[in-house]
């Protein structure tokens, strides 16, 4: 972790506002991506994310170990995101672009989306976790509070599960779900 990180997060806890900020702006794309694992809808993530910056704010000052500042930021990011999906249905809305480039882009990104979406959201969010967000198993264990044993064999799982949904075809996939 970067020296300037941590003295960002030592400062943030002290009260100053402006290193709360540039944590928060570092970490925006990991926060987002983290509630899109769990949630369905930009507009939920966008509110999840919103409400988890503003409790994490108001709860710095209790942070007793800046370099564990990632890991606790996320954990407030999926108890909002959990939250909320426990009160809401689940819609995903895509709009449908013109160019053929941005259709191709467009449809891989629908492919990857389902293919995420057939996974459980326990794999699902550690799928998004180690290969989006780039946490080693270890950093995963101490946030999920798992033992790392554990977590391999899930990620094995959700490969395996990744792997059955991308050579069934079509027909076969509407009825692939892994939600057990």
């Amino acid at each position: 972790m970067e020296p300037n990180f941590i003295q960002d997060v030592e400062r943030a806890i002290s009260g100053e506002k402006e290193a709360f900020v540039r944590l928060m702006m570092s970490m925006e794309q990991t926060l987002y991506r983290v509630s899109r694992s769990i949630l369905k809808t930009d507009h939920e993530c966008l509110d999840a994310v919103q409400e988890a910056v503003l409790n994490a704010f108001h709860s710095i000052h209790t942070l007793r170990e800046p370099r564990f500042f990632k890991t606790w930021l996320i954990r407030i990011v999926m108890n909002v995101c959990y939250r909320i999906a426990r009160e809401q249905n689940k819609v995903i809305l895509f709009s449908h672009p013109e160019n053929s480039e941005a259709v191709n882009r467009f449809e891989a990104h629908v492919e990857l989306q389902q293919a995420l979406e057939s996974l459980n959201e326990e794999l699902r969010l550690l799928i998004q976790l180690h290969y989006f967000e780039g946490f080693t198993v270890r950093e995963m264990a101490e946030l999920l509070q798992v033992a790392e044993g554990t977590l391999k064999s899930r990620l094995v799982k959700a490969r395996e599960r990744l792997a059955k949904w991308y050579t069934a075809s079509a027909t076969e996939r509407s009825g692939i779900t892994y939600e057990q």
